[in-house]
């Protein structure tokens, strides 16, 4: 059964499916199943006619919820992960921006938790889903990843 690949820029949700994690200690950026190369991340050249590869505005949320579950076998529903999973930001200065970098940490989920991360949380009215990462203590682990209220800015 194939998958969908949602995209949805303008909401009110965007499901970006089962956000999985190949390699433990290898974070990968909770869009990586809309836009594996980052062509639309705020930190490319957005708007620029010679940046063939993305859009003209980058996607921008007010919250963004995690669900610490995984396709099942044969993709037969989900089942909970079997260890950790790990919500990140980018490291800043000598850090990992791994599982083991406490300082790159924003919240850890146990197997089966969910977790809504909102702008307004931290004083803000939107941000970037290209700030968040995932990590896992188990290969194959990861999260369902949707965002909520997402808008081309």
């Amino acid at each position: 059964m194939a998958l969908s690949v949602q995209q949805s820029k303008t909401g009110p949700v965007w499901p970006c499916g089962a956000v999985l994690v190949a390699a433990n200690g290898t974070p990968v950026c909770i869009m990586k199943n809309v836009d594996a190369n980052n062509n639309n991340a705020p930190w490319k050249n957005q708007g620029n006619p010679g940046n063939a590869t993305g859009s003209e505005y980058t996607t921008r949320c007010i919250a963004v919820t995690f669900q610490a579950y995984k396709p099942g076998a044969s993709n037969n529903g989900m089942v909970q992960n079997a260890n950790n999973v790990y919500i990140l930001v980018p490291p800043n200065g000598n850090g990992t921006g791994n599982r083991t970098d406490s300082g790159a940490m924003v919240k850890v989920l146990f197997p089966g938790a969910d977790y809504t991360l909102a702008a307004s949380d931290f004083g803000q009215t939107q941000f970037s889903p290209y700030s968040f990462f995932l990590d896992s203590d188990t290969d194959g682990d990861g999260a369902l990843v949707t965002l909520v209220g997402p808008q081309a800015q």
